[in-house]
């Protein structure tokens, strides 16, 4: 049913102690509005949890906006309703968890998308066997290219990139390297392990995946200034390839680990990327806890941890720099000799994500609010403002584009009641009448938009809202 508005007036929202927060919001009314569900019929549906429906009623009763309340039923389930093929393998659950309109399954995506849903698997068997038929297919995914970061189902299936050099093996989408795809499984595997106390998951397979994603991690600090791994596309998107074969500009190395590529999976300016490499610093954490108090290998233990620490002491010696403006902040990206760029990307792990990505003890809060505070000011060159909206871009879609997903996380890392209405009242003006969230939109016209099926962020959006019902009731009920 297509969405009758009415435009109404416009209003100036400020908050005290934010660097931007006034741009012009639109208000709306709406006649007669029926919001009739956007999601797959049941029959249609690629998984359902009863746990996962008892959530979505439980939740809307909290929503006072009859617009917000559709947007949330159609975006919290997405991942489930659309994206999953479940089965057993050889008596174990396997998952396979596609990215939404794109026919492969990345390894950070596929864990984001089902992140939101963990806190429930303790209320569902069918939802833990699917988490748990994840983190299987993950460590099928990292024994079968740990450089990789989007694989097929189908091993015989031809990927689109098979002329990228080298030629990626069968099986795998695209082999572009970020830290962040090894870090999100294990992400995974220890939000799992918390939440249920079922060690079956750490199983033979998956401890030699971790110790091969704990080796390429320590490959890629390039300490005797090499690395294996190369890329390079010759499609006509090739800009995505970062320089000297997809290896990247030269690094000194000082502890950090390098990513050819970024979450985006644009090529990194500098390899030193800083989000990921506090990503992988707790993500090494996590694993020196599990080896220690699970697995009792504690000679690895010590290593996880020691590695983690000296990744964590060069971030803080070589990521944290002066701004004109601002302060001390955190770089995005550096290369050792001093070279550094002060931006951001909306994709997770980012700048902005730290609060909602990490524990406490992995950054500065001070810091971060002094970066917080740049990314979302006019001094960030990717910040857009128009008509439509404003909020974080990035290069990977293009000048003037904004990313629903950076609205949401900077709802998510706000304690600011005023700024987190503020976004989601943007993304309930820019989601061109869908009900759901599209990957970026421009800022003057919210109806060019890419990405009409983004399971990641659609989840996303519904794991906001339910953190709001949990804790900020208020705020759902004042919107």
């Amino acid at each position: 049913m297509t969405t009758r508005r009415k435009f109404i007036k416009k209003t100036v929202l400020t908050s005290a102690g934010m660097a931007v927060l006034g741009n012009q919001t639109i208000s709306w009314a709406f006649d007669n509005q029926e919001y009739i569900s956007n999601r797959p019929k049941l029959l249609d549906r690629t998984f359902t949890s009863k746990a996962v429906e008892k959530a979505i009623k439980k939740v809307k009763k909290g929503i006072s906006n009859p617009e917000l309340m559709w947007m949330f039923e159609n975006c919290y389930p997405n991942t489930l309703d659309t994206t999953v093929d479940y089965e057993l393998i050889d008596g174990k659950p396997g998952a396979f968890i596609i990215t939404g309109d794109i026919d492969a399954m990345w390894l950070r995506d596929s864990t984001a998308q089902i992140w939101p849903y963990l806190p429930l698997v303790n209320k569902d068997e069918k939802l833990k066997n699917l988490c748990k038929g994840l983190i299987n297919r993950q460590t099928k995914c990292i024994l079968l290219d740990p450089y990789a970061n989007a694989f097929f189902k189908d091993v015989n299936k031809e990927t689109y990139w098979k002329d990228d050099k080298p030629k990626p093996k069968p099986g795998v989408h695209e082999r572009k390297w970020e830290i962040d795809s090894l870090c999100y499984p294990i992400r995974l595997a220890y939000g799992y392990y918390k939440e249920t106390g079922d060690i079956s998951i750490f199983d033979k397979k998956w401890n030699k995946a971790i110790r091969l994603a704990v080796e390429t991690l320590r490959t890629e600090q390039r300490k005797e200034g090499q690395t294996p791994y190369y890329f390079k596309r010759n499609k006509s998107n090739r800009t995505v390839t970062a320089p000297f074969f997809g290896k990247g500009r030269p690094v000194r190395p000082v502890g950090l680990i390098a990513s050819s590529f970024r979450p985006s999976d644009d090529g990194a300016m500098y390899p030193f990327l800083i989000p990921s490499n506090l990503f992988a610093a707790e993500s090494l954490s996590q694993l020196s806890e599990i080896y220690a108090d699970v697995l009792e290998d504690k000679e690895f233990s010590k290593s996880c941890a020691s590695f983690s620490k000296e990744v964590l002491e060069a971030i803080n010696k070589y990521a944290i720099h002066e701004h004109l403006n601002y302060g001390k902040i955190y770089a995005y990206e550096v290369d050792g000799f001093g070279n550094k760029v002060f931006i951001d990307d909306p994709n997770i792990p980012s700048l902005i994500a730290m609060k909602y990505l990490l524990d406490d003890k992995f950054y500065d809060k001070n810091i971060y609010k002094n970066t917080r505070a740049y990314l979302l000011s006019d001094d960030n060159p990717y910040y857009f403002k128009g008509k439509a909206g404003e909020g974080q871009g990035g290069p990977h879609a293009g000048l003037d584009t904004i990313w629903p997903m950076g609205i949401i996380l900077r709802a998510m890392t706000s304690d600011d009641d005023k700024e987190i209405v503020w976004c989601i009242k943007q993304l309930m003006h820019t989601h061109n009448g869908s009900g759901f969230m599209h990957e970026t939109f421009h800022k003057d016209d919210a109806s060019k938009f890419s990405r009409a099926w983004f399971a990641w962020a659609n989840t996303l959006f519904g794991e906001l809202i339910v953190k709001l019902y949990n804790e900020k009731p208020e705020v759902l009920k004042s919107i």
